[in-house]
Parts: structure tokens; C-alpha cells; sequence
């Protein structure tokens, strides 16, 4: 007899409620929650085959220890004491360097992968620590932490309620949207137009959001900097700028004019492709309409001036009094954040407080480049990386030059990695720790609730039973801490019988409540402040740790809640739209918000240089395809077909020029190397743009991905060998690089 199941979705940031059809253990269906606070009954493709993702032959069911150079099946305790027996040891000759820490995407999916990655860099103490925003988020992060004083104060378009929306480098219609959590982000699009609206939309590619908008501009790709400098200048020129409330809480309107002087619609036309009437229009319009909000995203972000072009996103923003209001960019505010803190000057942001070994390239949000990964594992020398720990990643496709990455990879002492696949890049690990199936773990957004356009909160408890012979995805992650740590805490005779990983798993859950609390109760603005944290400790409910942890986030936050009020609002809790947080969130040195920071300032010379650089004949971009995620959905047969297919996109004109064939193939070269690829002829991109998508290139040996391995495509940052980096904030030049293509015979 079937049952259903209520669960947020995990497999993109729309995070939209689903119900799941259940019979015995096994998910059969899954459909939009028509009750959902937020989703309101949205489902995108990705959502309605939960099942199959959940059920898919190829996960992983036990973990993988190499023994005689063969990946083989193991016990968890045999897993675990592999770790333990290999990891101290390399610590303790070595010292923490030695150790490497790849974060992949899929953990800020989980509630396993935002609670225990901080407490495992904290028993490691290592610097080398590598994750997927500098592929893809970080420059956004860098020019919040400059501005605002906190790299995770990102403003969000307050899509329900805007006039007019400015978007560059996204494509919501296929993505569902980043960094702006929105379910049924294309029905919020179309709302926006039937209210009366006004979508502009910046990409180098018809896409199907740009085909919804009042107006599409096809600048050429990696000039979005200049395209919003000229935008900003216009308003300076024009005399449009209006901070209205904001003007008291800013600092530096004056120097960010003469910074961008040089930069009006006729010195950027020639360098962006684009007519300077079209851009004074767009500023214009920007500066009129009632409520506006700007927009970028990782078109806008993976490009040589990505933390320029974030900064100034948000530069518009203020200029047109349209930060931190109704219809405007707002800072959500999310159920688990830390209670409001009194207003005033804060520690401000700080990049480069070290740098990488090889290159010197300075650390961003204590990370560094994934870009760099390669480099660091194969160069000897003090600090060299020995032993890698990879946390559902991938960076042998998503990462620049994976051949050399994976090379690397081989040649570690140790890597352990926590995937529930045999990818390409945990094929090359020592040690596999498989988690469960989404349907068998709970699910709370702590990262996307900080996104959303809305705040709410969601639990999802785990829908169907824990499999015998599967481990709880945060267990997973707690015995790994205590499996690498010298922390000493305290063992029972049966977790020293068990193996080398020491005390039981709650005693990591119950370290961090400690600390948690042990803080809170010193904090004047805290809701327990002088409280005793053993009676506060007392008050948790939970059935395991990590939901005592999330009762506890939700008790120190900001609405007065627990994980019961979310248990007893099965469809979410709604807690209404999005409120001015301006100069309370501010987290500056000058308590303000600061327009035009040192490292800004000091990287506009760049940009200014930018202007008279002679354009490549030919760039590359990506592109999203609505049934993907990066390269971890490409293994289940109802996503894959269709539109979801790796190829390279030209315009017919340079099809002509270059004598290129539709359906036929071709080789395209970049930097780092050259792929043989179909070439698909269509006048969605502009001429001079290929587009190639990423995520692909699932040819590699030793991994077990049967339906990807039929169609594995090609892995388009082979083309790049890795130096291609926006200088402020480490992050790889995916898009808008220089390529050759040519036709195979």
C-alpha cells in the first residue's frame, strides 16, 4: 500500500516542497506541494524524478577501502580505521598543511554538509581548503565582505514585488535561479511582466529567460564590468543617482564617481559590442522605475573582472536608492542566522591573510583557489598537500585542466572521499564513505534560507527508514572529525573495541552545542544571555544530533524558534517577506556601507585597461540545461535527452566563416588543450560566442556511472590550464575565454 512523505527538495537552490509517493522503502513518485509556504505546488524536472535520483543502481551502498591498488568493499570500521591509522600520522611528520579539503556543491544541500565541514577544518587546522565558490560564487562573496562588512550578506532581488529587474549572466528559466533562492522562479519572471514590469536581461545567448525579457542586450562575454561602469556613470553624468534613506549609511558616492569617469557608454561601446544609446537607455530606466533591482550571476562571476562586476551590481543598487528597500536587493534573513546584533562598526572583511604555497595567490572567505589544487599537491616542498579529504566534489570536471588534477589525485598518500558515487574524481580515492540516499536524511536549508526571497523555514525528517547496512550521513561526517582529530574526547569501551576513530559520533554534535552555547550565554545581545548552557543544553529535542543542533541554531536566531514549531508545520513556517536590515547587518570597520573599498579601487586600473584591449576573434561560454546540476545528475536516465546534451553551439554565421557543419564535429583548443566535440548551429548565441555546457566528460576509467559513461560528452575546462583567475577573489575564468575551432574531417 503506498504512503506519502513530505520533503524539500535538495537538487538545486529552488528548494521547492515535494510529496513523495512511497511504497515499502522505495520513493515511486514525486509531485509539487501545493501547501508549501514558499513552492506553493512548483516542481521542475529535476523535483518530479526524486525517485529516480534516490534509487539510482549506481549509488553506493557500502564504503570502498583500496587494498593492492583495487577499490573494495569494507566495513564502516574498517573505513574509518583506515583514516584514523593513515591520517595523524601524515599530520604529525608533516604538520596540518599536509591536508587538503575539497567542499563540493552538494553540501549546501545537505544538513550533513553545512553542519560538519567547519568542525572538521577546525580538528584538521589546515589552510588548504578548496571549494566550489571559487568556481562559480566567490567574487559575489568578496564585494559583500568588502562593502558590507560580511561576505555572506548577499542581496537578493526582491522578485514579488520589483518594477523593474536588471539580470546579467543568468538564465533562472533553465537554473531555477542562484543565489537567490525562488521557487518557480520563471512564474515570479512572468509575474513581474503581467504586473507591468520591466525585464532586462544581459547574455551572449537567446537563452529562454532572455526571450521573456522587455529587452535583451548580447554584450560581448566578460564585459558586464564595463556595461555596469558605463550604467553607473550615466547616473553620475545625469544626475539620476537617489540614495533616499540609504545616503546617511554610505560612504565613498563622491570617489566612486571619479572612479569610474573614464568609463561612459561611448568609451565601453566598442569593448562591450553594444550601442551607447541602449546603455544610457538602460540607466535611465533603471533610475525611473519605482522599485528596481540589479542582478548577476555566474555569467557575470566566472569572467576576468567577476569581483568588479559583483561590486558593481550593487553600486547600482545604491546609487538608485534601491538597496535594502521594498522591491529592491534585500538581505533575507534566515531562521537559523545568529540573533541580531546591536548596530555599529563591525570587523570588517579582510582578503589575503595567506596565501597559497605555489603561486601566491591570496586565500578569499579562508579559501584559495580550486584553481591551484593541481599545483599544490604536486609541487614538493614544506606544506605540500599529501592527503586530500573530498566532500561532494568533483573537481576533475568542474575545475580547470582535470587531466593534470587528476594526475595529482594519483600520486597522494592518502584521499578520502565522502561521495555516493565512484566519479571522476572520488575514483581516485583510498577511501569512499557512501551517504544514503536523499529520501533516508533529514533536510534543513541552513544555506539557501540566507538566499531566499522570502523568509521561511522548512524541516523535512528523513522519509523512509535508514537502510541496514547504510550510515546517517551526518554520522558519516562526525566519525570522519573524529577519525582525523587529536581533540581527546572521551571514548566508551565499546567505541574503543570498534576502532581506531575513538569516541561515539554524538560526542561531535555535543562539542558543538557546548561551544555554541558556551558563547551564546557571554553575548549582551544573544536571547540566552546569561543563561545557564547546561539547562539550555537540557531543553533541545532531536532524535539525533544534528537536529538538536538545528533546535538549538533555531532557539539563538532571530524569530524565537524550535525544531518542534517547525515539526508541528509540516508545509514550512512562514515568516513574510523580506524587511530593510540596513545598518544592523552591516559589519564594517566604519559601521557603513563602504562604496568603494581599497581592493576595488585598486583593481579599476585593470578594468580601464580593459577598454582598449583588442577583442579575441572567438570566446567560449557555458550554459545550463533546466534537467541538470553541474556533473551530478547526468546518471539518471530520464534527465539526460533532449536539450540536455553536451554540445557546441555556434552562430550561423561563424558556422560559415569557419566551415563548420550542424551535426558534424569539431575541434575547439583552448589554453589548456583541445576536444573533439558535435557542433550545433543556432542563432541563440551571437557571433563570435561558442557555447559549450559544463559538467561533462564522464569517459574517464575506474568510475561507475552506467547511463552517464553512454553519453559522457566532453569536459569543456580541459580547454583551460588553470591561469585564467579574477585576482581579487581566486576564481576561475570559466566563460568568455579565447578558443580556435575548427572543422574535423
Amino acid at each position: 500500500m503506498s504512503t506519502s512523505a513530505l520533503r524539500v527538495c535538495p537538487l538545486c537552490e529552488a528548494t521547492c516542497g515535494l510529496v513523495l509517493t512511497l511504497d515499502g522503502g522505495e520513493v515511486t513518485g514525486a509531485r509539487g506541494d501545493r501547501d508549501d509556504v514558499f513552492s506553493q505546488g512548483f516542481v521542475c524536472p529535476k523535483g518530479a524524478a526524486f525517485g529516480a535520483v534516490d534509487s539510482d543502481p549506481d549509488r553506493l551502498r557500502t564504503p570502498l577501502v583500496r587494498r593492492d591498488g583495487e577499490l573494495r568493499e569494507a566495513t564502516w570500521d574498517e573505513a574509518f580505521d583506515t583514516i584514523a591509522a593513515r591520517v595523524r600520522p601524515l599530520i604529525e611528520q608533516y604538520g596540518p598543511q599536509a591536508v587538503g579539503v575539497v567542499l563540493g556543491n552538494p553540501n549546501v544541500h545537505t544538513m550533513a554538509g553545512a553542519l560538519y565541514p567547519p568542525l572538521l577544518l577546525g580538528a584538521l587546522r589546515t589552510r588548504n581548503v578548496f571549494t566550489a565558490s571559487t568556481l562559480d560564487q566567490m567574487p559575489k562573496h568578496v564585494s559583500s565582505g568588502l562593502m558590507f562588512g560580511d561576505a555572506l550578506a548577499v542581496p537578493v532581488p526582491d522578485l514579488d514585488r520589483t518594477d523593474h529587474l536588471l539580470m546579467l549572466g543568468a538564465n533562472p528559466m533553465d537554473s531555477n535561479g542562484s543565489l537567490c533562492t525562488a521557487p518557480d522562479f520563471p512564474g515570479r519572471l512572468r509575474a513581474l511582466r503581467r504586473r507591468g514590469g520591466t525585464l532586462t536581461v544581459v547574455d551572449p545567448r537567446r537563452t529562454r529567460t532572455a526571450r521573456l525579457a522587455d529587452r535583451h542586450l548580447a554584450l560581448r562575454p566578460g564585459t558586464d564590468a564595463l556595461f555596469l561602469a558605463a550604467l553607473a556613470h550615466t547616473l553620475y553624468e545625469e544626475g539620476l543617482t537617489d540614495l533616499g534613506r540609504l545616503a546617511e549609511h554610505v560612504e565613498g558616492v563622491d570617489e566612486v564617481r571619479e572612479a569610474l569617469r573614464d568609463f561612459s557608454p561611448e568609451a565601453v561601446a566598442a569593448a562591450c559590442e553594444a550601442d551607447p544609446a541602449a546603455i544610457r537607455a538602460v540607466a535611465r530606466e533603471l533610475a525611473a522605475a519605482p522599485t528596481a533591482a540589479v542582478y548577476g550571476r555566474m555569467g557575470s562571476s566566472t569572467v576576468a573582472h567577476g569581483t568588479l562586476a559583483n561590486w558593481l551590481v550593487d553600486v547600482l543598487n545604491v546609487l538608485t536608492g534601491n538597496l535594502d528597500r521594498p522591491g529592491g536587493a534585500m538581505f533575507p534573513l534566515s531562521a537559523t542566522a545568529p540573533a541580531p546584533r546591536p548596530e555599529g562598526p563591525g570587523k570588517g572583511f579582510a582578503l589575503g591573510r595567506w596565501t597559497s604555497r605555489v603561486s601566491g595567490h591570496p586565500e578569499a572567505k579562508g579559501e584559495l583557489p580550486m584553481a591551484a589544487l593541481a599545483e599544490e599537491i604536486e609541487t614538493p616542498g614544506d606544506g605540500q598537500i599529501r592527503a586530500l579529504i573530498s566532500i561532494a566534489a568533483n573537481p576533475v570536471l568542474s575545475a580547470p585542466d582535470g587531466d593534470r588534477l587528476a594526475r595529482a589525485l594519483g600520486s597522494l598518500d592518502l584521499m578520502v572521499a565522502v561521495d555516493p558515487y565512484l566519479n571522476e574524481t572520488s575514483c581516485h580515492a583510498d577511501v569512499v564513505l557512501p551517504p544514503p540516499p536523499p529520501s533516508q536524511s533529514g533536510h534543513f536549508d541552513f544555506a539557501f534560507n540566507g538566499f531566499a526571497v522570502r523568509n521561511q523555514a522548512r524541516y523535512s525528517p528523513p522519509a523512509v527508514p535508514l537502510e541496514d547496512g547504510r550510515m546517517d550521513e551526518c554520522e558519516i561526517h562526525a566519525r570522519l572529525i573524529l577519525a582525523v582529530s587529536d581533540w581527546g574526547l572521551p571514548c566508551s569501551s565499546e567505541a574503543e573495541s570498534s576502532g581506531k576513530h575513538g569516541a561515539p559520533p554524538e560526542a561531535v554534535d555535543d562539542l558543538a552545542i557546548d561551544t555554541t552555547l558556551a558563547r551564546a550565554v557571554t553575548q549582551e545581545h544573544s536571547p540566552v544571555y546569561g543563561a545557564d548552557p547546561k539547562e539550555l543544553a537540557g531543553l533541545l529535542t532531536g532524535r539525533t544530533g544534528a537536529e538538536r543542533r538545528l533546535d538549538l541554531m533555531l532557539r539563538l536566531g532571530p524569530y524565537d524558534l524550535t525544531l518542534e514549531d517547525l515539526r508541528r508545520s509540516p508545509h514550512g513556517y512562514d515568516l513574510g517577506p523580506l524587511r530593510p536590515r540596513i545598518p544592523q547587518l552591516l559589519k564594517t570597520r566604519s559601521g557603513r556601507v563602504e562604496l568603494l573599498p581599497a581592493p576595488i579601487a585598486a583593481d579599476l586600473p585593470r578594468l580601464r585597461r580593459a577598454l582598449t584591449e583588442p577583442p579575441a576573434p572567438l570566446v567560449l561560454v557555458g550554459r545550463r540545461h533546466l534537467r541538470s546540476n553541474n556533473s551530478w545528475l547526468h546518471n539518471v536516465p530520464v534527465l539526460i535527452g533532449g536539450t540536455n546534451r553536451c554540445t557546441l553551439q555556434v552562430h550561423p554565421e561563424d558556422a560559415v566563416r569557419l566551415g563548420l557543419d550542424d551535426g558534424k564535429s569539431a575541434r575547439i583548443a583552448g589554453d589548456g588543450g583541445a576536444l573533439e566535440v558535435p557542433v550545433e548551429v543556432t542563432d541563440a548565441v551571437r557571433p563570435g560566442v561558442v557555447s559549450l555546457p559544463h559538467g561533462w566528460g564522464h569517459d574517464r576509467t575506474g568510475t561507475r556511472l552506467g547511463v552517464a559513461r553512454t553519453s559522457p560528452g566532453v569536459n569543456v575546462n580541459q580547454l583551460l590550464d588553470g591561469s585564467r583567475l579574477d585576482p581579487l577573489s581566486g576564481t576561475a575564468v570559466l566563460n568568455g575565454f579565447p578558443v580556435e575551432v575548427t572543422p574535423l574531417a
